[in-house]
C-alpha cells in the first residue's frame, strides 16, 4: 500500500515571502475563505486584480465565497430573455437565439441600446464576496491600519494538504504573530487562532469589512459603493455578534464568536467594524447563511479543526492514489505535485451543490457563473479517482434546472432539453454569441453520469440509473433531433460554435470533436435504457449509425468540415474525439495519430489553454503513444505554469487561476495510469523505458 500521508505531506504548501499572485484558500466544496500571507484577509489592496490588471501584475483576491451566495442588480426596466435575441435561418425556419451581448463594452466601454437587455441578463445573477476577515495592525492602538505586507519581516506560511489547516507566522514591530486558519468541512464556516502579545494592547486586532456586490466582467466586489449596500451590527454577548447584511433583494447573515471577553465596534467608516480582544490569544469563528446569522450556530475554533482534520483525512486515504517517488525522469517530483495539490484545489473549489466556476471559490470570473462545458473538467476525475460522492453533489443541479432547459430546446423547435453554456443557479442562459450556440457542453451530463456509474458500488447504481433516467432520456432526445438529415447522413448543422470557439457560428458544421461526442453520448443514453429494462432507441440508433464521418485533409483530421477547416490557435479541440471520447466507429485511430503529431509540430501554444495539454496526453495515450503523453502533459507552456499555490494563471490578473488545467490534469493521469476497458497494457501513458515507476492503487478504469 501506499503511504498517502507521505506523499500528500511531500507537497505541503510552503510560502516565505508575500506575493499578491499567491493566496491559499481553506474550504469545502460549498464555501471558501482564501487569505493573504498573514493567514487572513489583512491586505487586500495588495491583492486586488482590478489595479494589477491596470498595471500589468499578476494578483488574486482574497475573498470568501459560496456556491449560495447570489446577488443581482436592479433591473427597472424588466430585462428578459427575449429582449436579447437574434433571428437565425435554419432548416428549422426561423429561430431565436439570445446573442445580444458586446463583450468588449462589458469590460468598461460604452454599451449600445441593442446590447443593454443582454449585458444585464449576462451580469446578472453574480456570486457575492461575502465578507472580508483580516488582521488590523497597526504602529499604536489609534493610529491608522498598516496596507503594505511590506511592514512583516520573516513570514512563513504552511498549508497542510493533510489536514486543511493553514499556519501564518511573521513578526510586526518586533513581536511575532501566529494565525492558524480552518475551514469548516460541513457548514459555511472558518476559524481563526491568532496568537501575539500585540493583542494586549490593540495593535493587533481582527477587522471585518463588507462591500458592495458588482456586475462588472472579472470583478469580484465593490468596495466603492457603500450607499447600496446596509450592515446591520447586532452585539449579543462579550464573546458574540451577529451582522447583517442587505443588497438590494439579497440578504444573508454572519455570526462571529469568539473565545475570551471583547468587543467588537464600529470603526465610523461605512460596513468596517474591529474586534479588539485584550489577549495573548484570540479564538474567532465566522458563520454565513443565506439566511438569519442564527442559523449559522455556534462553532469553537478546536471543533472546527477536528472536524476539518479527520475530513481531509478521509479524502487522502478513500479513493486513488499515485506515488511517483521511485521515478528516475526528473520532471516526476513536479508531475506528483501537481496531482496532489490538484486534488486539493479540486476539492476546495469543484466539489459544491453546483457546477463551479472556472475561477471556483477564489475569486469571480465571468461574473462568477458556471461554464457547463468546463463542468467535465472540472469534475470528471472525482468518479475515476475513485470519489464519486465529490461529482454526484453537483449533477443534482441538472434536475433541477430541466424544465428551463426543456424550453430553450422547444423555443428552438427541438425535442428534449438542451443544456447551456453560461449560467447561474437558475439555470437561465447568459446572453452570448458563443455561449448561446455551442453545442459541446450538451454530451456532459451524460458522460459524467456514465462515470459516476462505473464510480458506485453494485447495490446502489439501480437508484441511480432510476433517478436520473429522465435527465439522460431528454438530453439524448434533443441529441437525436439536433441533427440535419441529408440523404439519410446525419450532419450537425449551422448555427453552431464547436469547442475551439472562434469560427463563425453561421456558417459552421460538422466539428470532429463534437461528431464523436455526440455518437457517445447517444450510447451512454442507450446503455441507460438497457440498464432500465428498455429497448435501445431506433431513432437514436439510426443517428449514430450515419453521423456524417469527420472533415479530413492531407490525411489528418481538421476541427470542422466547412472553411476555414482548421485554425492553429486555441483548442486542438479535434485531438478530443479520441482521448476524452474512447474509441467510436466516427474516428479512424492511425488518422488520429497522424493528427496528433501534426499538432504538435504547428500550433500557436501561447494561445492554448490548461486543458489542452492534458488532452493531449490522453489521446497520446489511447493511441499507443506514452512517448508522446508525459512530455504533452508538461509541454513547457505559459499557460501550462503550476504556481506554489497550484494555480494555473492564464490570463494574467483577469483569470489567475484557472481550475479546469487541475481537473483536467487529473483525469488525464488517471487515464494515464488506470487505462480503460479491454487497455492492454497497465499503466498505458508512462514509458516503459525504467525511468518512471508508477505506483498507485484505488482508479477506477476509463470506458
Amino acid at each position: 500500500m501506499i503511504d498517502r500521508k507521505s506523499v500528500v505531506r511531500r507537497h505541503t504548501v510552503e510560502l516565505t515571502r508575500p506575493d499578491p499572485s499567491h493566496a491559499l484558500t481553506v474550504g469545502n466544496g460549498d464555501f471558501a475563505y482564501t487569505a493573504d500571507i498573514t493567514g487572513m484577509q489583512t491586505f487586500t489592496a495588495y491583492h486586488d486584480q482590478a489595479t494589477a490588471r491596470s498595471e500589468g501584475r499578476l494578483a488574486v483576491n482574497t475573498a470568501t465565497m459560496s456556491t449560495w451566495g447570489w446577488h443581482a442588480m436592479p433591473n427597472p426596466e424588466g430585462f428578459e430573455l427575449a429582449d436579447a435575441m437574434s433571428t437565425y435561418d435554419t432548416a428549422r425556419g426561423p429561430v431565436q437565439y439570445p446573442d445580444k451581448f458586446d463583450m468588449m463594452a462589458a469590460f468598461g466601454g460604452q454599451v449600445a441600446d441593442e446590447y443593454r437587455a443582454g449585458t444585464w441578463l449576462n451580469g446578472n445573477p453574480h456570486r457575492l464576496d461575502l465578507g472580508s476577515i483580516g488582521l488590523l495592525l497597526r504602529p499604536s492602538a489609534d493610529a491608522a491600519a498598516e496596507t503594505d505586507p511590506a511592514v512583516l519581516t520573516n513570514p512563513r506560511q504552511r498549508l497542510d494538504l493533510w489536514t486543511g489547516v493553514l499556519t501564518s507566522v511573521f513578526e510586526y514591530a518586533g513581536h511575532e504573530v501566529r494565525v492558524t486558519t480552518v475551514a469548516d468541512p460541513h457548514h459555511s464556516r472558518v476559524a481563526f487562532r491568532i496568537e501575539s502579545d500585540l493583542l494586549t494592547d490593540g495593535r493587533a486586532a481582527v477587522a471585518i469589512r463588507f462591500p458592495y456586490a458588482s456586475d462588472g466582467f472579472f470583478q469580484t466586489s465593490d468596495w466603492t459603493a457603500p450607499d447600496r449596500h446596509r450592515t446591520t451590527l447586532d452585539v449579543l454577548d462579550e464573546r458574540t455578534c451577529t451582522f447583517h447584511r442587505a443588497l438590494d433583494d439579497t440578504s444573508y447573515g454572519i455570526r462571529l464568536d469568539w473565545s475570551t471577553r471583547g468587543r467588537v465596534v464600529a470603526t465610523g467608516a461605512p460596513h468596517e467594524y474591529v474586534l479588539s480582544a485584550p489577549v495573548g490569544t484570540l479564538e474567532l469563528v465566522a458563520g454565513f447563511s443565506p439566511g438569519d446569522a442564527g442559523e449559522c450556530g455556534r462553532g469553537s475554533f478546536d471543533s472546527i479543526r477536528a472536524a476539518a482534520e479527520v475530513w481531509w483525512r478521509s479524502l487522502w486515504t478513500s479513493g486513488a492514489a499515485i506515488d511517483l517517488s521511485g521515478s528516475t525522469d526528473v520532471r516526476a517530483q513536479e508531475l506528483e505535485r501537481r496531482v496532489v495539490l490538484s486534488q486539493y484545489l479540486t476539492a476546495v473549489n469543484c466539489s459544491g451543490t453546483l457546477p463551479p466556476q472556472e475561477t471556483g471559490l477564489v475569486t469571480n470570473s465571468w461574473h462568477g457563473k458556471f461554464h457547463l462545458e468546463m463542468h467535465f473538467w472540472h469534475a470528471a476525475h472525482f468518479a475515476v479517482w475513485g470519489r464519486p460522492e465529490l461529482l454526484e453533489r453537483s449533477l443534482e443541479w441538472y434536475l433541477s434546472v430541466l424544465d428551463t432547459a426543456r424550453d430553450t430546446a422547444r423555443r428552438q423547435q427541438y425535442e428534449g432539453a438542451r443544456w447551456p453554456k453560461q449560467v447561474g443557479p437558475d439555470g437561465r442562459e447568459s446572453p452570448s454569441e458563443i455561449g448561446s450556440l455551442l453545442v459541446w457542453q450538451q454530451p456532459h451530463p451524460l458522460y459524467l453520469l456514465e462515470l459516476l456509474h462505473r464510480g458506485r458500488d453494485e447495490e446502489s447504481r439501480e437508484e441511480l440509473v432510476e433517478r436520473f433516467a429522465e435527465l439522460v432520456e431528454e438530453t439524448a432526445r434533443f441529441m437525436a433531433s439536433f441533427v440535419e438529415d441529408r440523404g439519410g447522413s446525419y450532419h450537425l448543422p449551422a448555427p453552431l460554435v464547436p469547442a475551439q470557439e472562434f469560427y463563425d457560428a453561421k456558417s459552421t458544421e460538422d466539428p470532429t470533436f463534437e461528431l464523436a461526442y455526440w455518437w457517445w453520448g447517444l450510447e451512454i443514453a442507450q446503455r441507460w435504457r438497457e440498464r432500465l429494462g428498455l429497448p435501445r432507441h431506433d431513432e437514436w440508433g439510426r443517428v449514430q449509425d450515419h453521423l456524417a464521418r469527420p472533415h479530413t485533409s492531407d490525411g489528418v483530421y481538421t476541427a470542422i468540415a466547412t472553411q476555414p477547416y482548421l485554425r492553429r490557435d486555441d483548442h486542438p479541440s479535434m485531438l478530443c474525439a479520441l482521448g476524452v471520447v474512447p474509441a467510436n466507429p466516427l474516428i479512424d485511430a492511425a488518422t488520429m495519430e497522424r493528427t496528433l503529431l501534426d499538432v504538435r509540430e504547428d500550433w500557436d501554444w501561447n494561445s492554448a489553454w490548461g486543458w489542452d495539454f492534458p488532452v493531449m496526453a490522453m489521446t497520446a495515450t489511447r493511441l499507443g503513444r506514452p512517448d508522446l503523453a508525459v512530455d504533452m502533459l508538461l509541454m513547457n507552456m505559459p499557460k501550462n505554469q503550476y504556481a506554489p499555490t497550484g494555480h494555473t494563471p492564464q490570463l494574467g490578473s483577469l483569470l489567475p487561476i484557472y481550475l479546469p488545467s487541475n481537473g483536467a490534469l487529473l483525469a488525464a493521469v488517471s487515464l494515464m495510469v488506470a487505462g480503460w476497458d479491454g487497455a492492454e497494457d497497465d499503466v498505458p501513458g508512462f514509458p516503459r523505458d525504467g525511468s518512471w515507476t508508477i505506483r498507485h492503487e484505488g482508479f477506477t478504469a476509463w470506458p
